[in-house]
């Protein structure tokens, strides 16, 4: 089996606190490291009142005190929402904190609406900068800066590695070309997975970082002790995205609403977000996964585990390594 890395969306469950949300992620991290798992990366979204991962740096460095080996990131920064050297700076005060333990996965997308963009004080068309943006925080962690008097402190000589994360063809060239691993978002956006993959195997160069092409593959997860247990959470977690993405807050519809709105053509396209999930026993949900290993042309996979509740989720993390075959 590939390595497997998980991805922790820091959900703030139904009755939950940003603070129970928080714990569960150390809880969540100190059981992937006791199971073997690559890594544990967090992703950058603002205004969502289901996510807390928001300060995705002081969130790493917060389950980075609390584990011992395992490493940590970004699964990522929103690039556009920030300037390269600040950054540098968080990355590079992790990784002189923690050595060897911190990546930095980049994404060209806002991580939220426009109305919250202006909140973050950052241009819509930031985006556009994104691969100069992206060369200029690489020198930065770097030996040498493109910007001539300034300097990361912390920051220089960290060679945080950095991963290109993204859900589109650019992000897939745009990595190829600056010889960096890929990380394709086919968690929620399985769309153009096997054709991204294929262009950045065919334009990668190698760079300092990176000698060959190497591919993540982000992939949702329900493992349960019992299969008909990891359905039905899977059915609960398909209505719990539609309320998500499409019904306005305070909107009470019943199950039986929400399975039939999951049929129309607006529900089918939040449906289709979980194209790519395992679900069902620990041995199950391996043969899924290998299955969808080869699919994707992946070095690597980046497990979502997408039961609702947090003890669901902490057994399907254990389930998926024994039974993957992964050693703590």
């Amino acid at each position: 089996m590939l390595p497997l890395s998980i991805l922790d969306l820091s959900i703030v469950g139904e009755g939950e606190t940003v603070a129970d949300a928080l714990a569960s992620c150390v809880t969540l991290a100190c059981t992937a490291e006791a199971s073997g798992y690559a890594r544990v990366w967090y992703a950058e979204h603002h205004n969502m009142a289901a996510v807390a991962s928001s300060a995705t740096a002081v969130l790493i460095a917060h389950v980075a005190a609390h584990t011992d080996h395992i490493r940590l990131g970004s699964a990522g920064i929103m690039l556009p929402n920030h300037p390269p050297l600040v950054v540098a700076e968080q990355f590079g005060t992790l990784a002189s904190l923690h050595p060897g333990r911190i990546d930095l996965g980049l994404g060209r997308a806002p991580g939220t609406d426009q109305v919250t963009v202006r909140a973050l004080r950052r241009d819509p068309a930031a985006a556009e900068d994104f691969p100069r943006d992206v060369l200029e925080l690489q020198a930065f962690l770097g030996d040498e800066s493109r910007v001539p008097g300034v300097e990361a402190t912390p920051g220089k000589g960290t060679h945080v590695p950095i991963t290109i994360l993204g859900s589109s063809l650019f992000g897939a060239e745009l990595a190829g070309l600056l010889g960096v691993p890929f990380g394709f978002a086919s968690h929620f956006a399985p769309t153009h997975l096997c054709e991204a993959v294929a262009l950045y195997r065919a334009t990668f160069r190698p760079s300092q970082q990176q000698s060959e092409p190497y591919v993540l593959a982000g992939v949702n997860v329900i493992a349960a002790d019992d299969a008909d247990d990891a359905q039905r959470q899977f059915v609960q977690q398909r209505r719990a995205r539609l309320r998500r993405f499409l019904l306005r807050p305070g909107v009470e519809v019943t199950d039986e609403q929400v399975d039939r709105i999951l049929e129309s053509p607006q529900g089918a396209s939040v449906a289709a977000m979980l194209t790519h999930t395992a679900v069902g026993t620990g041995e199950m949900v391996a043969e899924q996964l290998a299955e969808f290993a080869r699919f994707a042309d992946a070095d690597e996979l980046v497990v979502c585990h997408q039961s609702p509740r947090v003890d669901d989720r902490l057994r399907s993390v254990e389930l998926t390594a024994k039974a993957v075959g992964l050693r703590g």
